[in-house]
C-alpha cells in the first residue's frame, strides 16, 4: 500500500466512539512519568516488530523531532548489538519485545530486569505504553488505516 492509496477501511470513521477512547488511552499514557525520548524508542522498536510500515514511519519521525539521533533511531532494530543505548533503556527495549511477543511469555530475568530500572508507576507506565503501540498497530496493519507515508509531525 502506498501513501496514494485508500484505506482498506477507515476504521477510525466507521467506529467514532472507540477511536476516541483509544485516543483518551494514548493521551493518558503520554501522560505518565515515563520519558517521552524512551516512549518513542518503545513505540518505534514494537512497531519494527510488527511491521506496522505507518507507525515506523510516525515513530522515527517524532523520535528525531523528539531529540533522538538518526544513528539511535536507525540503529533500533539492531539494539542488542549496539552501544549508544543505556543499560535503562535496553530494559525497556527487552520488555517491549517480549510482550509484544507475547505467545512467548516475558522471562523473568528480562521483567526483573525493567523492574531494576523502573519503580512500579515507571514500570506500569512502560507497559501501558507497550500495549498502547501494539493495539495501535493491529489497527493500522489490517486496515491501512492510516495509510503509510502520510505521517505529517506536529
Amino acid at each position: 500500500m502506498t501513501a496514494t492509496q485508500t484505506p482498506r477501511l477507515q476504521i477510525y470513521r466507521e467506529q467514532a466512539a472507540s477511536s476516541r477512547a483509544m485516543n483518551a488511552l494514548d493521551d493518558a499514557v503520554a501522560d505518565t512519568p515515563l520519558d517521552p525520548k524512551l516512549r518513542e524508542l518503545v513505540r518505534l522498536r514494537a512497531s519494527q516488530i510488527n511491521g506496522c510500515a505507518y507507525c515506523v514511519d510516525a515513530h522515527s519521525q517524532d523520535a528525531l523531532r523528539g531529540g533522538d539521533t538518526e544513528q539511535r533511531v536507525h540503529g533500533l532494530v539492531a539494539w542488542r548489538h549496539a552501544p549508544y543505548y543505556t543499560p535503562k533503556e535496553r530494559a525497556a527495549l527487552a520488555l517491549t519485545e517480549a510482550v509484544t511477543l507475547i505467545a512467548d511469555g516475558v522471562p523473568e530475568d528480562v521483567y526483573a530486569e525493567a523492574e531494576a530500572h523502573f519503580d512500579p508507576p515507571k514500570l506500569a507506565a512502560l507497559i501501558w505504553a507497550i500495549v498502547v503501540i501494539n493495539a495501535w498497530n493491529r489497527l493500522a496493519i489490517p486496515t491501512g488505516d492510516p495509510v503509510p507515508g502520510s505521517y505529517r509531525p506536529g
